[in-house]
């Protein structure tokens, strides 16, 4: 599996597998009671692979896999890898709040600009939000180098899993 260096702070990858779905998602329920390494739950087409709790640190990532059937015998696999959804949620709002207050900023700035006075701050604010958001996307890249060998651990068990239930 290779991880580009693309702006991507949540990696994706899409494959074909010539075996009915239905047969695989029975395979991933199988591994929830025939391993300890991985905590594997299922609804409906949707498969999610996480580390359990004591291997878990903040930045762990987690891999969703949804499972669609293409035709006869014909499944199309699509992996998303994710952190935990409480930390992208947090990161998401950490970004929405960054972007209104540049907004804000914004306005505010154009705002004494129309009345003739000084918007020095305001800008200085609208470039602090900037470094802000870099600083945001930094920490996500470091936090998914952080994960890469789990991802990596992660990507291995669903192969070896949609190998074994083929």
């Amino acid at each position: 599996m290779a991880l580009s260096n693309e702006i991507v702070l949540r990696p994706r990858f899409k494959f074909e597998v010539t075996t009915h779905n239905e047969k695989l998602l029975k395979g991933f329920d199988e591994t929830k009671t025939n391993q300890t390494e991985f905590i594997v739950s299922r609804i409906d087409d949707h498969v999610f692979i996480k580390f359990p709790k004591k291997d878990q640190h903040f930045w762990s990532p987690q891999l969703h896999l949804e499972i669609n059937e293409e035709g006869k015998d014909k499944t199309i696999v699509h992996g998303l890898f994710g952190p935990n959804p409480t930390v992208w949620t947090m990161f998401m709002f950490f970004h929405f709040i960054v972007a209104a207050l540049f907004l804000g900023f914004g306005i505010w700035a154009y705002t004494n600009i129309s009345l003739g006075n000084t918007y020095a701050i305001q800008l200085f604010l609208m470039l602090f939000m900037i470094l802000i958001w870099i600083v945001l996307y930094f920490a996500g890249r470091i936090g998914r180098s952080k994960g890469k060998p789990e991802m990596y651990k992660l990507h291995d068990f669903m192969k070896k899993t949609l190998r074994t239930y083929r």
